[in-house]
């Protein structure tokens, strides 16, 4: 394929005198949004409208005889693609790719005009649309554009299933019905594994030296076809890429290659700050990294619609299982919208059934009521074009009618109080189908990551809590949290600014407390995260309240002011590394210092404790039994214990204590936090997704996460500071050169100008200092793109 993503002029409001070609118009290149908008405050109207894009596509002498597509691989929402002012076809979904043959319609040996009129409105006959939406639904030619110019016979799709961990299926369809196939397996260091050659659509290849795919180690191959001619000449090939894995869900879970995996997981949004859905592939890439590396997930599901194949692309190679649905939520319309949500299930699976990640089909409208008829068609549509593979439906409802393979929940049961998940008999109507939780926390306990520490800290614990109990039952297969990072959303589903706080990450995929529960979950690096900041004037009454520590450490040892405290390790549970309980901060000081004998040093303590957390006014009868207990038996007095608290616990007016938590793995001291000391000197700290950017097939872009940071390498949370970046060279910021610190966190976007150099962003805050990222950009040659169909 050829990339047509460069050479774009783009008109905000569709006219017909720009259809014509005529006029002047703003020059764009693709991806594109059909309008920008701003991080707090979005709305529809900033990038809602009927817009249009065209360019000239110069059409040589020399390709008469062949077939042309134009193929657009996301056009937001309904795309109607015309060619020298011939109107040839309208596209109907905003989340899937679709090809047009132009074939008719060009004009050889000179440039042709094409035009994409883009309705990027909530047209209500269309699916997702019709009704209220929880998330922006950005516009525009957002994804890729190519030409791909084909032989009058050619191969039209190819589809590869694994039934067998040493055996690939290869079915074939040509666009002159049955020929003569050459079939070759190729590895990912290019060598040739197996050829077969046969006249039929269907190519059986047994290769019993296949390395399977899975989440740690997942091996990809590539499947070569050729169409040959009676001569055994290639008239066509393309290639896609698979991996030797099988997937089956039971009723006690999903299973891997035969091994169970608990779907482990995070729902994603595919959308940006600024620039809604409009990013190239290395940001849709840099997600899959962050959720498989950072987040150490082992699943995604791509709410509430089809995303990206380069973000598809990426879970392939870095071992991250995905359950990808139709667009839709909630909203079911009339019986042209459900023909639509019918085609778009064709559609879906169609593109992406060969990557190994995908592991169930989404075939209802996310959380919608019943409707066995229509459902019936989408579960028949998915089995017909991929019978191996598992359909399921998000639904909000129990004991719904259940059409699919397995049954998804968004279960948001938990309040705090509650029980973190429903048992299995209460929610599904057939036990023997596999059940896991697609959606849960979310909007039960939206979480900015300027709140106070409190609420940072009980977000992460209800994470941990319900992925535990999922993952202990024993009935579920998995668990998806809402969500993986913020995003904007329509009027009265987030905050009074639209932005829905729901994620473990900020917009810009800055962490926050939470994230820390789904990364403590890997063990390829140390992660410690403590949810209390442990300044005394952070407490209400200077009493601190629960200290909890996020980690995959075999233990947490405290010291305070140098002093060793406690050891703490992690409960049994159902995650494997649990959270962790700070729940002494005396240790055996008492003893030490104090002189006390074991029994009444103990017992002191827990009463010290007992009103540092609950206070005098709030003390339990078994507290009250204790302080009795002191006093009967060792003749204590308020005072006394006034002292004692004071001197252990209060920390008013002396020196500023010096707070050390270390992670320790194996004996060894893997990671250390340090809290309080007179943290007072701020910097900044950078994390650009990547610093060397190429200029290819489209422009390149980097994101850029901001934090300001205290002196002991904590975020500052209070560090709401103005924020100030100027990028110099052969590059340009994405959204405005000065942004607020929100919880100490932010960032932006550089993207490339369409040629090699050098660019340096700079950031400076107030109190904070500057500091810098420089960029080089590589002009990489633009090679031709083959691949499947879609």
């Amino acid at each position: 394929m050829e990339s047509l993503n460069n050479g774009w002029e783009f008109t905000p409001e569709w006219n017909e005198a720009f259809a014509r070609g005529e006029g002047a118009a703003e020059s764009v290149r693709l991806p594109h949004t059909s309008g920008e908008i701003p991080l707090h405050y979005a709305a529809p109207e900033h990038y809602a409208r009927v817009c249009g894009y065209r360019r000239d596509l110069f059409v040589a002498e020399g390709l008469r005889g062949n077939r042309l597509f134009l193929q657009f691989d996301g056009a937001g929402h309904i795309a109607t693609v015309f060619c020298n002012g011939r109107e040839l076809y309208t596209h109907r979904c905003g989340y899937t790719a679709f090809r047009v043959e132009i074939t008719g319609a060009v004009d050889y040996g000179c440039a042709n005009r094409i035009c994409i009129r883009v309705d990027a409105t909530e047209n209500p006959s269309i699916p997702p649309f019709g009704h209220v939406i929880d998330y922006l639904t950005y516009g525009g030619l957002y994804r890729e554009a190519w030409l791909d110019v084909r032989p009058e016979t050619y191969i039209e799709d190819v589809f590869v299933t694994t039934p067998l961990l040493t055996r690939a299926v290869v079915s074939i369809t040509a666009s002159g019905g049955a020929g003569r196939y050459r079939v070759t397996l190729i590895d990912a260091d290019g060598r040739v594994c197996c050829v077969r050659e046969r006249n039929h659509n269907i190519l059986y290849v047994n290769y019993k030296d296949a390395r399977p795919w899975s989440l740690s180690d997942p091996n990809l191959y590539t499947c070569r076809v050729e169409l040959l001619d009676t001569e055994g000449e290639t008239v066509d090939e393309t290639s896609v890429r698979f991996g030797f894995r099988t997937a089956q869900f039971y009723a006690d879970g999903f299973y891997l290659n035969d091994e169970r995996v608990f779907l482990r997981g995070l729902n994603r949004h595919q959308s940006y700050p600024y620039v809604g859905y409009a990013v190239p592939a290395a940001l849709q890439r840099e997600d899959a990294r962050i959720l498989k590396e950072e987040l150490c997930c082992t699943a995604v599901r791509t709410s509430h619609y089809p995303q990206s194949r380069h973000f598809i692309d990426a879970c392939d190679e870095l071992g991250l299982l995905v359950f990808t649905e139709i667009p839709g939520w909630q909203h079911i319309g009339d019986g042209a919208w459900k023909d639509q949500a019918v085609e778009n299930t064709r559609e879906m699976v169609s593109q992406y059934r060969n990557h190994p990640s995908v592991i169930l089909w989404g075939v209802r409208i996310n959380e919608s009521p019943d409707d066995d008829e229509f459902y019936a068609r989408t579960n028949a549509a998915a089995h017909a074009l991929d019978p191996g593979r598992a359909t399921s439906g998000v639904r909000c409802i129990t004991q719904s009618s259940l059409l699919e393979d397995v049954y998804a929940f968004n279960d948001f049961t938990y309040d705090g109080s509650t029980i973190p998940v429903k048992d299995k008999i209460t929610v599904t109507p057939d036990t023997d189908k596999a059940l896991f939780v697609s959606e849960m926390n979310g909007h039960m306990f939206p979480t900015k990551s300027f709140d106070n520490w409190e609420r940072r800290q009980e977000h992460a614990l209800r994470h941990a809590r319900v992925q535990s109990a999922a993952a202990a039952d024993g009935e579920h297969a998995g668990c998806f949290g809402w969500c993986m990072a913020d995003y904007p959303t329509h009027k009265d589903f987030g905050s009074g600014d639209r932005v829905c706080y729901h994620g473990v990450l900020d917009a810009f995929r800055n962490p926050k407390t939470a994230a820390a529960v789904y990364a403590s979950q890997g063990e390829e690096r140390s992660v410690l995260e403590i949810g209390s900041p442990m300044d005394i004037g952070d407490y209400c009454a200077g009493r601190r309240g629960e200290i909890w520590a996020f980690t995959n450490a075999d233990e947490v040892r405290l010291y305070k002011a140098g002093e060793f405290i406690a050891s703490f390790t992690p409960p049994a549970g159902g995650l494997a590394h649990e959270p962790i309980h700070i729940d002494d901060t005396i240790g055996r000081q008492l003893r030490t210092k104090e002189g006390f004998p074991p029994e009444k040093a103990d017992l002191v303590k827990q009463c010290l404790l007992a009103v540092e957390r609950r206070g005098l006014d709030h003390l339990t009868a078994e507290d009250k039994l204790r302080l009795g207990w002191c006093v009967t038996r060792w003749g204590m007095t308020l005072e006394e214990g006034n002292e004692l608290f004071g001197k252990y616990l209060g920390d008013w007016g002396g020196e500023v204590i010096e707070w050390r938590f270390d992670a320790i793995k194996n004996g060894e001291v893997v990671q250390s936090v340090v809290r309080g000391g007179d943290p007072v000197r701020l910097s900044l700290e950078l994390t650009p997704s990547h610093t060397h950017l190429r200029e290819g097939d489209t422009y390149d872009m980097a994101a850029v996460r901001i934090r300001i940071l205290d002196e002991n390498g904590n975020i500052a949370p209070y560090a709401q500071l103005p924020v100030l970046l100027d990028l110099d060279g052969d590059a340009a910021l994405v959204g405005p050169a000065a942004v607020t610190a929100e919880g100490g966190m932010c960032g932006t976007y550089v993207r490339t100008l369409g040629r090699a150099g050098r660019a340096r962003l700079t950031v400076t805050a107030p109190g904070a200092g500057s500091a810098s990222v420089d960029f080089t950009i590589e002009q990489q040659n633009r090679a031709p793109y083959r691949r499947n169909r879609l």
